[in-house]
């Protein structure tokens, strides 16, 4: 459905000036029309431009609307979903260029976590990570790219669920293929980059894209720290410093999954349902810091292991678990091994189950950098590596290669300077354009190693 056409819902008006934006729930933007199930997934339901902000209060200076647009939620039924979209500041009408679908760590079931509310200017939502992510999207809009960055927990803040943040990701590149302003087409080169929960959301993404939207033409997907298995994590991060992201997971699941719903409601004390609603409303940072060193075993007339060793718990745990399928495009995937959030050996088991089920993986081990650093630390390497799939170049071999640190090679090294020095725009307002010589326009690519 063409944005020219979308349905226009009365006293919906892009942001301006200093005024906040208003949270989701009170926002009519979110509200799809009523018969909006009856059109195909992707289909745009209402646009409008918007303002982008670090912190919510630094205004950037690139090109932003926002698309509601129809997807589908786990069970298929139908479901509306917002994603940003991006230009840099002046880029050239009408060009042929590439799109990258990025995946924050929304991390959270709060609407302040949603990427469509914490990057507007006038957010409050001190805490939530995709704040903390802007400089890493800045940076593909300065290589000319056009980007969207979508909603993929949806409306319910479905953290960790299984399938639909990859529905949501491709419904978003098929609205942002239809919205003429970002000048892209059905033939637009695509790629998937995600970091920790972005990353577990770019992994569904790539796992469901060939059955569910064969028609895109994506050429490379990099999953960062992509968790690899939710359930470890649960049991691992119960009761430590890190509490606080099994907390409001599990808060997120039983809002999709009936059966965890009701053993949580079967074993939880009122406590524990209390402890719940408070993660809910919480951002992730807030969350992390209200949680540290909570112990589930003290919420429940059972412990927390026994629960989830119950079979219709344990059937969700199993659902949410990714690789289980392959993805039909290459992939990067970057992890720290001594990550203190996201144990190497899940996602060492992650990569194995993709390559056993015969995925084409590259998959870099960095010996030094912890959780958060390594999102930036692993910025050039993880956009060099896009930008060669974009130009068909030949692809590095499928290994596993354990390095001191993904950063420390001259090529890397060079990104490096140029991605502080776009930190430093982002942090002062400067503009965002494409880079000199990045412009971002699709040239003639040769037939990638992978689909011969």
């Amino acid at each position: 459905m063409p944005a020219e056409s979308a349905p226009v819902v009365p006293n919906a008006r892009p942001v301006a000036g200093s005024a906040a934006a208003r949270l989701p729930e009170d926002d009519e933007f979110y509200c799809p029309p009523d018969d909006f199930a009856l059109l195909p997934a992707g289909s745009i339901l209402r646009a409008r431009s918007v303002e982008l902000a670090l912190f919510g209060r630094i205004p950037q200076r690139v090109t932003a609307w926002q698309l509601l647009y129809r997807t589908n939620g786990i069970d298929g039924g139908a479901e509306a979903a917002v994603t940003t979209v991006a230009l840099p500041l002046g880029a050239e009408p009408g060009a042929d260029r590439r799109l990258l679908a990025f995946q924050c760590a929304i991390d959270g079931v709060s609407s302040r976590c949603f990427p469509s509310y914490a990057l507007r200017r006038g957010a409050r939502a001190l805490g939530a990570i995709p704040q903390l992510e802007l400089p890493v999207i800045a940076e593909a809009l300065a290589r000319g790219w056009a980007v969207t960055v979508p909603d993929h927990g949806g409306m319910g803040g479905h953290f960790g669920v299984a399938r639909e943040p990859g529905y949501r990701a491709l419904d978003a590149i098929r609205a942002a293929m239809d919205f003429a302003p970002l000048g892209l087409h059905p033939g637009t080169s695509v790629a998937l980059w995600g970091y920790s929960g972005g990353g577990l959301a770019t992994a569904w993404a790539a796992e469901v894209a060939a059955e569910y939207a064969p028609e895109l033409d994506i050429v490379g997907a990099v999953a960062g720290s992509p968790v690899g298995d939710p359930a470890a994590a649960f049991i691992r991060l119960n009761g430590s410093p890190m509490a606080g992201f099994s907390t409001v997971c599990v808060a997120a699941l039983r809002r999709a999954y009936p059966a965890l719903d009701r053993a949580l409601r079967e074993f939880g004390t009122a406590r524990f349902h209390t402890l719940l609603a408070d993660a809910e409303s919480r951002t992730t940072l807030a969350l992390l810091a209200r949680f540290a060193g909570k112990n589930m075993d003290d919420y429940s007339t059972t412990g927390f292991t026994d629960i989830l060793a119950r079979p219709a718990v344990r059937r969700v745990l199993d659902d949410i678990r990714p690789g289980q399928r392959a993805p039909a495009m290459p992939l990067l995937v970057i992890q720290g091994v001594h990550d203190e959030l996201i144990a190497v050996a899940d996602v060492d088991g992650h990569v194995r189950r993709y390559r056993e089920a015969g995925a084409h993986v590259r998959y870099l081990r960095d010996r030094l950098s912890l959780h958060l650093a390594l999102l930036y630390l692993g910025v050039p390497a993880t956009m060099n590596w896009v930008a060669d799939r974009f130009d068909g170049l030949d692809l590095p071999p499928a290994h596993t290669e354990t390095v001191w640190s993904i950063a420390w090679t001259t090529r890397e090294a060079v990104g490096h300077l140029r991605f502080a020095a776009l930190v430093a725009r982002v942090l002062t307002g400067r503009p965002i354009t494409a880079r000199r010589g990045r412009a971002g326009i699709a040239r003639t690519r040769s037939q990638p190693k992978w689909q011969t």
